[in-house]
């Protein structure tokens, strides 16, 4: 039951990572889209794109944090004891993303446009950056199992500081193939062009950061390394097949294809990660079983997931469907 409701738990930070990294990743073209007049265009396709369902993407997070905190007790105190200063710039970053966004819509044609417009953008960047940070952390065994480790080396270290610039790339990467696909939906050729164009670039660059990232994580962080390249090396495979794919699809293919592929592409680096990770929550020394609540404990929370699943999954789904079909207003 414990690797079970760890399973569970990860398929969370996956959906997180997709669905969240696409909705975070429009902020970085948010913020590199110009001056108010040269950026327009791109700054309303964003905002026609995820005003509806961009709230909803946080359900993951929710879904994750109850999870850990119900789940793995041990593990969720040791990790908000030693990286408190990452995931709670991450919260901040959250709450003002959300008010320059709603402000921006508010304040819309003065000053207080551009002024939450630059909050939205800056905070859609940094918040993955922590969350990415805190990924490393984890990953590298700086969260000792008994909590309250250093709250400054835990995450300002090499592993954490490839992780943050690894999930901004993938955010901008996740986006922009999603904006591609929005311009061609709304006959905006050159907004598509534009958008394939930051597509390749932002693939490129993720590419190049995780090619960087194995001599990192061979330097700082052995074990991990070592596991990736034997246990997640097909999962990594898989991600760079269908991350080029999508690439040299982007002109031509469908673009339910192409945001398959990219979806799939950083899920499988995620999915390379857990794998990786096994048989141990926290570095080297805290394994799934030893951080895992009672069994009791484990079987109602993996119902009331289930449950959890059958009642708002469809509800997503149908919400996302009617986004993509320009349903919603």
């Amino acid at each position: 039951m414990s690797t079970l409701t760890a399973v569970v738990l990860f398929v969370g930070v996956i959906a997180y990572a997709l669905f969240g990294g696409a909705d975070y990743g429009v902020g970085f073209w948010d913020l590199t889209a110009g001056g108010r007049r040269r950026g327009r265009p791109v700054r309303e396709l964003i905002n026609v794109s995820i005003s509806p369902v961009w709230e909803a993407n946080h359900t993951w997070l929710v879904f994750i944090l109850v999870m850990i905190w119900t789940g793995f007790p041990q593990a969720f105190t040791a990790i908000t004891t030693t990286l408190y200063i990452p995931l709670g710039l991450a919260a901040l970053g959250i709450v003002l993303r959300g008010a320059g966004f709603a402000f921006r819509h508010a304040l819309a044609g003065g000053r207080g446009e551009a002024v939450a417009g630059v909050v939205f953008a800056s905070s859609s960047v940094v918040t993955p950056f922590f969350f990415g940070a805190v990924a490393g952390g984890i990953a590298s065994g700086r969260v000792p199992a008994a909590g309250h480790g250093d709250p400054l080396s835990s995450w300002l270290n090499p592993t954490s500081v490839l992780g943050g610039v690894l999930a901004v790339t993938a955010c901008a990467y996740l986006a922009a193939v999603f904006l591609t696909g929005q311009a061609r939906r709304r006959a905006q050729s050159s907004l598509e062009t534009a958008f394939r164009h930051r597509a390749f670039g932002a693939g490129i660059v993720a590419g190049l950061v995780a090619l960087a990232g194995v001599f990192v994580l061979r330097a700082d962080a052995p074990r991990l390394f070592h596991q990736l390249s034997r246990v997640g090396a097909p999962l990594l495979v898989v991600s760079a097949v269908c991350g080029l794919a999508a690439l040299l699809l982007l002109r031509r293919g469908s673009p339910p294809v192409v945001r398959t592929l990219a979806a799939i592409a950083i899920a499988a680096v995620v999915a390379g990660w857990g794998v990786a990770q096994y048989p141990y929550l926290l570095g080297t020394h805290l394994t799934i079983q030893q951080a895992a609540s009672p069994s009791a404990t484990l079987w109602q929370l993996f119902v009331v997931s289930c449950v959890a699943t059958v009642l708002v999954a469809p509800s997503l789904l149908l919400l996302y469907i009617l986004q993509l079909r320009r349903r919603l207003g």
